[in-house]
């Protein structure tokens, strides 16, 4: 197929350069998506149906066999070798058990080492003689170590993770998932298949997932790329924000961060957005030739307050405003026998009579101006403010000193998404058909807003954990979330099934849930090796350093979690003993498999086995105790193999035996 599209001759299809040009930029997308990844089989199923398939699976005859892979692969007379994993025909692949097995004769499941075929399962789903058991296939699969970023789980999606998957473009889910229950891949395979099932319209709108960092973004970024899709965009929220032109370079404290991240200050900006509208003092006198034309203030008071009473842009509005009068103009020309038409109306929305008029009745504002001026001017604020906010939330926003500029503006994560408010109180942000959220539980309301305003006339998949929140602001309910993303109707999905932490360390951590997140149901791990787990009392540094030694006899890859103010000696401890590792983020190879990781990016990650740095430090170094402890939870859950705890200090209380 690759050798195909090469092949492809387009030097007299196309009527000029430009058209050769478009024409060539999608043969060699085309090219690329069908590159070779060696290590990444084309097939990995096989289903033989007992009867043909349904009208809408056509191409399917009675006793076909369909092979079940990544991407849609045909001979070269076009018929299909290799169904899409997406197709409809595929689904049973997924969803046929013995209670229903959805026509399906048998299911043939193929494992591989480094890209070989190795072995092959069978599944006789319609012979009643054989009994249901568990893939071992599909047990090793999900135990299997993991170097490298993360892969696409194609082979193994479970039933209650396909229904996600599959689940309509019109409508918005948001999953509840534990560590380790594969909520991250179930979007980004969500996404996938809603490329391929509407990709016309997607590719119009634009597809995006939001992540919680850099880090975390690098990590999950082959995922989609291995399944043939190319053009999906990746950003966290602060990159979003920080598009309309304002540069962070500052940080709140927790107090004014939680203020500023509250939902009520989108009224507040309203408000102060809405003060710069001012009722005219006079009428206006428009001269054309030898003719004056007067509209009275009356009926620009009346003009201004019927814009102002509609949900309105302030932009649109303020646009719309030099044609209202221009309108009114042009009804006195026609009562004088005029007959004017839309010519002569634009010529008077641009007369310099409508302009002084407009710029001094709805003058434009600049977004970021205006939050300059909220947060240096408390006289400003507490205007605008008021029965809102009280006077210690006020106190808690407003700079100690106040910037002269929007440049010189030392401006915070927070500070970036007010203005990202403003400017959609402006202008209308632009809507994208599907936005993927990952680590959800994270953000503050005014973050889901700016979230939000990118899929207002799209979709969104909502993927987080209540008990993994750590920051201040963080959710405290899912229906509360998404009412302040905009999508209150939106299904909430929870996975319970654990595939990926080992049962001993999901037990272990789950010991926090009564005191995070007292409502969530525990995980509970479907893995049939226990894996490693350890808890031991250790000297210092040394004794981490060796732990980290003993971990790399494993395959796989090693993640030390640690306290961030712990990490810079932890640093020194490694490369004195000669240890390399890396940065979160950074791919693991076979030569450097150990990745020093700050709790605090320790989110979204995964390890095959994890070193876990002095659990009290976790905590400690949180603002408040139940912070700290949702942050242990995350560290707990990081390890997929095998997990070693050490610590020096006392362990926290909810962890001792």
């Amino acid at each position: 197929m690759r050798e195909d599209a090469q092949a492809l001759d387009i030097r007299d299809v196309t009527a000029n350069w430009v058209n050769a040009a478009v024409l060539q930029r999608q043969i060699d997308d085309r090219i690329k998506a069908l590159a070779d990844l060696a290590d990444t089989p084309l097939f990995f199923g096989r289903l033989d149906y007992l009867h043909a398939p349904g009208a809408e699976q056509a191409e399917g005859a009675e006793g076909e066999q369909f092979y079940i892979g990544r991407r849609h692969v045909h001979d070269a007379d076009g018929d299909p070798m290799v169904i899409d994993w997406r197709a409809p025909v595929s689904q049973p692949f997924y969803r046929a058990s013995k209670k229903d097995p959805m026509d399906v004769a048998l299911r043939r499941r193929f494992g591989y080492t480094g890209g070989d075929l190795t072995a092959y399962e069978d599944e006789h789903l319609s012979d009643p003689a054989e009994s249901a058991r568990t893939s071992k296939l599909l047990q090793q699969e999900i135990e299997r170590p993991r170097v490298g970023p993360m892969r696409d789980i194609v082979a193994t999606i479970q039933p209650e993770q396909d229904e996600i998957v599959r689940s309509g473009l019109a409508g918005s889910v948001c999953v509840q998932g534990g560590p380790g229950t594969g909520k991250t891949a179930v979007g980004l395979h969500r996404v996938a298949y809603l490329l391929y099932a509407h990709r016309e319209r997607l590719a119009r709108t634009g597809t995006l997932v939001i992540g919680p960092n850099r880090s975390f973004l690098h990590y999950i970024e082959q995922v989609l790329p291995a399944l043939g899709e190319l053009e999906v965009h990746q950003a966290t929220v602060d990159d979003l924000v920080t598009a309309r032109g304002v540069e962070i370079r500052g940080t709140d404290e927790a107090t004014a961060a939680i203020v500023k991240g509250d939902a009520r200050m989108a009224e507040v900006l309203r408000r102060a957005l809405r003060a710069h509208i001012t009722p005219p003092t006079e009428g206006a006198v428009v001269v054309r030739g030898s003719r004056r034309w007067r509209v009275a203030q009356y009926e620009l008071e009346e003009i201004v307050r019927e814009l102002a009473s509609r949900d309105m842009r302030y932009g649109a509005a303020r646009e719309a405003l030099p044609q209202r009068i221009a309108h009114a103009v042009l009804v006195q020309m026609e009562r004088a026998g005029e007959s004017p038409d839309d010519r002569v109306q634009n010529a008077v929305a641009r007369n310099a009579a409508v302009k002084a008029v407009v710029k001094d009745v709805w003058p434009a504002v600049d977004p970021a101006k205006l939050v300059l001026r909220l947060l240096s001017d408390a006289e400003f604020l507490a205007e605008h403010a008021a029965g809102l906010l009280d006077e210690d939330e006020q106190k808690a926003v407003l700079w100690v000193k106040p910037a002269r500029s929007v440049k010189a503006a030392k401006w915070s994560p927070a500070d970036a998404v007010l203005i990202d408010e403003a400017a959609d109180l402006i202008e209308r942000t632009h809507s994208l058909g599907h936005v993927v959220l990952d680590e959800a539980q994270d953000l503050s309301p005014m973050q889901y807003r700016a979230v939000g305003r990118r899929a207002t006339t799209g979709s969104v998949t909502v993927l987080g954990d209540l008990a993994q929140g750590t920051t201040p602001w963080a959710t405290a309910s899912w229906p509360e979330a998404l009412a302040h993303l905009g999508k209150p109707d939106a299904v909430v999905e929870e996975l319970t099934a654990g595939f990926r932490v080992p049962t001993d360390v999901i037990t272990y951590a789950s010991r926090l849930l009564p005191h995070i997140a007292p409502g969530l149901t525990p995980v509970a791990s479907v893995r049939e090796n226990p894996g490693s787990f350890a808890v031991r009392e250790a000297s210092g540094v040394d004794d981490v350093v060796a732990a980290c030694r003993r971990a790399l006899r494993h395959e796989g890859s090693i993640g030390l979690i640690a306290a961030d103010p712990r990490c810079a000696a932890l640093a020194e401890a490694l490369t004195a003993a000669g240890l390399p590792y890396l940065s979160p983020g950074e791919e693991t190879t076979a030569d450097a498999r150990l990745t020093l990781v700050p709790a605090s990016l320790a989110k979204g990650l995964e390890y095959d086995y994890v070193v876990l740095d002095d659990p009290a430090a976790i905590v400690d170094a949180e603002p408040d105790e139940r912070t700290g402890l949702r942050r242990l939870y995350v560290a707990l859950t990081r390890a997929v193999s095998g997990l070693q705890v050490l610590h020096t200090a006392p362990l926290p209380e909810q962890l001792e035996d």
